[in-house]
């Protein structure tokens, strides 16, 4: 079996692994901060038209609560809204993250993608070859 893939040593291979596995993590997490931030707007709507029928309803009281006390809040103790946790992940830690996986492929891989997968359907092909 040919293998045109760069040299790697066992534990190269697994730490390249592993960084990979981290980041595909790390793009789940992303998507469930997305999706977090969606269903929290989707409620604040919802909510903002709760404050509507309220006050049509002639509970102000209530509706002045939605308006002063719910909706201009922010969600994560300091008034930051999910936006700001989203912008705080994408921009800040994630891209950090994806820089240090590229750098360190590029080092120790070529900026070889998945060496260790691309291995394993090779040698799957060969076997079943034989």
């Amino acid at each position: 079996m040919t293998d045109d893939l760069p040299q790697l040593s066992d534990d190269e291979e697994v730490a390249l692994h592993e960084l990979e596995l981290g980041i595909e993590g790390l793009r789940k997490a992303h998507g469930y901060l997305v999706h977090f931030h969606h269903a929290t707007g989707h409620a604040m709507s919802h909510l903002r038209v709760a404050e509507s029928n309220l006050r049509e309803a002639g509970h102000d009281e209530f509706a002045d609560h939605i308006r002063d006390e719910i909706l201009p809040c922010g969600l994560l103790g300091d008034e930051r809204w999910t936006y700001d946790l989203l912008e705080k992940f994408e921009e800040e830690f994630f891209n950090d993250v994806l820089a240090f996986e590229r750098d360190v492929r590029e080092d120790v891989a070529s900026g070889e993608r998945h060496v260790k997968e691309r291995r394993q359907q090779r040698r799957w092909r060969e076997r079943a070859k034989e």
